[in-house]
């Protein structure tokens, strides 16, 4: 995914010439085109992330369009206080990007972990949260979040991540994208679950259950209207996150459900439990771990079926 994040800000470089990159001391080589192409554009920021927000929020302020990158604990907790006042109170447009969210650096232990940024940055105001799927869904996003202006955060995996779309798909901001039909159970993946999601839905079909799946690649604003008819057609709604129960996606639709009046019963979050992961391994033996994999969530949606 942050390969294809790389390409999409060079070819975006081309069209918006006040696109500035940002790094806090990461990716140098990943970067090597867009600086060739735009070699005045660039800044490594070094390991300051909560600096390198504050010259991102003056560059923005003074006309350019900056994007912030590095991993994401680092440039999320870390700096929250220089992206709460800096960036969103004036409603800058900056992108702010995490590279190896959720467990994608799972190897690495808890301090790469990043299981709450969703959660603290979906609560400010003027900021839009989105979660690609797949490196398809992650040039998207960043196209669609240069072309909206206005505080964003995009979480991407980092490397090895599968491409889940055959075809490119039409991607809009706070638009889910259904990649799987199926009429008993919706299953609302946001983003790398995505692989799993599919994998969940083919267990239920074994089964004679049929489960739609959707990239919820926008955790705000949610697709109110996907939402709406979920709850109004489907006997469960199961949303697969990687990401801590607690503030993240599944919070987001419950918050959404109590205001619309919907039959919050029919809902399953899946999500990291209320504690630190302190093991370490590969992807997905951590959610397996979490209990965040298709065959514990195809058994959870059976039970909850009945």
């Amino acid at each position: 995914m942050r390969n294809h994040f790389a390409k999409a800000v060079t070819e975006l470089g081309d069209e918006y010439p006040e696109l500035v990159m940002l790094a806090g001391d990461i990716g140098n080589r990943l970067f090597d085109k867009f600086k060739e192409k735009h070699p005045t554009r660039f800044y490594n920021c070094g390991v300051a992330e909560a600096n390198m927000t504050g010259v991102a929020s003056g560059l923005a302020a003074c006309g350019l369009r900056p994007i912030t990158y590095t991993i994401t604990p680092f440039n999320t907790a870390r700096c929250f206080e220089q992206i709460r006042l800096d960036i969103c109170y004036p409603n800058l447009p900056v992108i702010v990007v995490g590279t190896g969210a959720g467990l994608s650096y799972s190897g690495l232990g808890a301090t790469h972990h990043s299981m709450e940024d969703m959660a603290i940055l979906r609560t400010l105001p003027n900021m839009h949260v989105i979660a690609p799927a797949d490196p398809v869904e992650t040039q998207l996003a960043v196209r669609a979040a240069m072309a909206l202006g206005r505080p964003t955060y995009i979480r991407i995996g980092k490397k090895g991540e599968p491409k889940m779309h055959a075809t490119t798909p039409q991607f809009e901001i706070g638009k889910g994208i259904t990649v799987r039909e199926g009429k008993d159970v919706a299953i609302l993946s946001v983003g790398t679950m995505l692989a799993p999601a599919i994998e969940t839905a083919e267990l239920l079909d074994k089964a004679g259950v049929s489960a739609q799946v959707v990239s919820l690649h926008t955790i705000k604003p949610l697709d109110e209207l996907l939402l709406q008819g979920a709850f109004a057609d489907k006997k469960l709604i199961v949303v697969m996150e990687e990401h801590g129960l607690i503030g993240g996606a599944g919070s987001a639709v419950l918050e959404w459900g109590c205001a619309a009046g919907v039959d919050l019963r029919k809902l399953l979050c899946v999500g990291g439990p209320d504690r630190f992961l302190s093991g370490v391994g590969e992807q997905d033996h951590a959610r397996e771990l979490l209990g965040m994999s298709a065959s514990a969530t195809y058994a959870r949606i059976m039970a909850r079926l009945g």
